[in-house]
């Protein structure tokens, strides 16, 4: 039985008892000088009755239930930051607003009764709208207040997480997945909290739930990243049912939200960085930050490496340095599986990343 069939029920049976004493009424005083065609009170008892119990099983979904679950829908899309600071500033400007009404009722007519309203609406939407504003500056001063004492829940500034803390950052199923954020965050380069929405939760537990094998286990370890993420006490890690109505996709969803929010996306995945960036959403790019804090080399340079497969061109041979990049070595092939120092000629830059061409020494 649904919420609205039962408002039905009970706003056809609250309108008709009282369009009943209504009709009571109607007929009582229509009967006091009745004439010919006058009804008597029992029709129009029976009259209006009707009249209310059809009105209440009409409309009393629409004024009862369906406002409530257009507020439940939006304050849902709201995060709890959000609300707190909105409360915050409603109750400072009601404050500001009662010192003044004082002060303001005592002016001439009609400015004594008319601006101590105006000033509670005008210090309720500026109290309002300057804590939603400076919410992230706010969290964090009162953050680190509550931390400076405090040598077990203060840690290093180096750490970033006190000063940090107050700015959130919502996490991607593809980022999760992919790993590479647990080793971000625990160098402390993430500056705030990790949010991650519950929609992406449900994602990740599908895809490590699915019957495909290799899903399984992609889903798998972006369950095992997260325990690690939670279990690190350096890094803020906070679970959010905020969630965004009539939208199914997740990047959209994640976009939405991250616009709402005013936050950035924390992905690996091309097109939702792409869409992300059209959309005036900031992105965090973990495929970009690898490839920023690899080596960079000039021609001349030498480096020291190991070949371990032929290239495509004869002769060629093909290693790769600490961080990934793949070194291409001309006349390498004869160096198979040995330990070579390589004179750097060419360094080029692709989309896949970068790639460099050298010489043995």
């Amino acid at each position: 039985m649904s919420i609205d069939f039962i408002a039905r029920l009970v706003g056809m049976v609250v309108l008709c008892i009282v369009g009943v004493y209504w009709g009571v009424s109607l007929g009582t005083l229509a009967n006091i000088n009745p004439g010919p065609t006058t009804f008597s009170v029992e029709q129009y008892a029976f009259a209006t009755g009707l009249v209310g119990a059809l009105t209440g099983l009409i409309l009393t979904p629409l004024i009862t239930v369906r406002p409530m679950r257009a507020l439940k829908n939006m304050v849902s899309r709201i995060s709890a930051e959000t609300l707190l600071a909105s409360t915050l500033g409603l109750v400072t400007g009601l404050l500001f607003a009662a010192l003044l009404s004082f002060p303001l009722s005592l002016l001439p007519q009609p400015f004594g009764q008319t601006l101590p309203f105006l000033g509670v609406l005008l210090f309720c939407y500026f109290g309002v709208a300057f804590f939603v504003m400076r919410q992230d500056d706010l969290f964090a001063l009162i953050s680190t207040l509550f931390n400076r004492g405090n040598p077990a829940t203060n840690p290093p500034v180096s750490s970033l997480h006190t000063l940090n803390e107050g700015r959130s950052i919502l996490l991607d199923t593809s980022v999760i997945i992919d790993g590479r954020i647990a080793d971000i965050a625990r160098t402390g380069f993430i500056p705030g909290a990790l949010l991650i929405p519950r929609f992406v939760l449900n994602e990740l537990q599908y895809i490590a739930d699915s019957p495909d094998g290799l899903k399984r286990q992609r889903g798998r370890r972006g369950m095992e990243v997260l325990s690690t993420l939670q279990k690190e006490p350096t890094i803020p890690v906070r679970i959010t049912d905020v969630d965004v109505e009539g939208v199914r996709e997740v990047d959209d969803k994640l976009i939405i939200l991250a616009r709402q929010m005013h936050c950035p996306v924390l992905t690996n995945d091309y097109n939702l960085n792409r869409i992300a960036e059209l959309q005036g959403v900031t992105v965090l790019n973990v495929n970009e930050l690898a490839n920023a804090v690899k080596s960079a080399l000039l021609p001349g340079e030498t480096i020291t490496m190991r070949v371990i497969q032929e290239g495509k061109e004869i002769g060629q041979g093909v290693g790769y340095m600490d961080d990934g990049t793949m070194v291409v070595v001309e006349n390498g092939r004869e160096f198979m599986n040995r330990q070579v120092t390589v004179v750097v000629t060419k360094v080029l830059q692709t989309a896949a990343g970068r790639m460099i061409f050298a010489r043995c020494e």
